[in-house]
């Protein structure tokens, strides 16, 4: 099978997929799924769910970094089932890895109708960040502690 092969969104009694959101994580970002960010469908656009994953990546290396962190990579992102309008959209991200000026964080995005507290795994991803300086230059992570 080619490495450039589509595969199918996992079922979602899928037992390698997680039946719950992270439970030692609290979300990074919380906000609700408005009619602007859906297409003619009322699914939300993957490039808006993208971005909300994208801003609560950014905040967890910013703060590793302890200033500017810019993305550099999006890897093994998978589109699990879709987002409806007026959905509460709660991503949780995580720092999963660092070298010299560079840090991996993992992704996932959940949701749940804003009446109901079943929560639906969406999708999920690894941003790669690197720690840049005033001048946009990649700079060395201060140490942890």
């Amino acid at each position: 099978m080619s490495s450039n092969t589509l595969h199918a969104p996992a079922p979602a009694d899928d037992p390698a997929e997680p039946a719950t959101p992270p439970e030692h994580l609290e979300p990074t970002i919380r906000v609700t799924a408005m009619p602007g960010d859906a297409n003619m469908y009322g699914d939300i656009f993957g490039g808006w769910l993208m971005a909300q994953m994208d801003l609560a990546a950014s905040s967890v290396a910013s703060r590793r970094a302890r200033g500017r962190a810019v993305t550099v990579a999006v890897d093994s992102m998978s589109f699990h089932r879709p987002v409806v309008v007026g959905s509460e959209l709660s991503v949780y991200a995580h720092l999963t890895g660092s070298r010299r000026t560079s840090m991996r964080v993992s992704v996932q995005a959940w949701a749940r109708d804003r009446h109901a507290e079943d929560e639906r795994l969406i999708t999920r991803a690894e941003f790669t960040f690197v720690a840049t300086d005033g001048d946009g230059r990649p700079r060395e992570l201060p140490t942890e502690g």
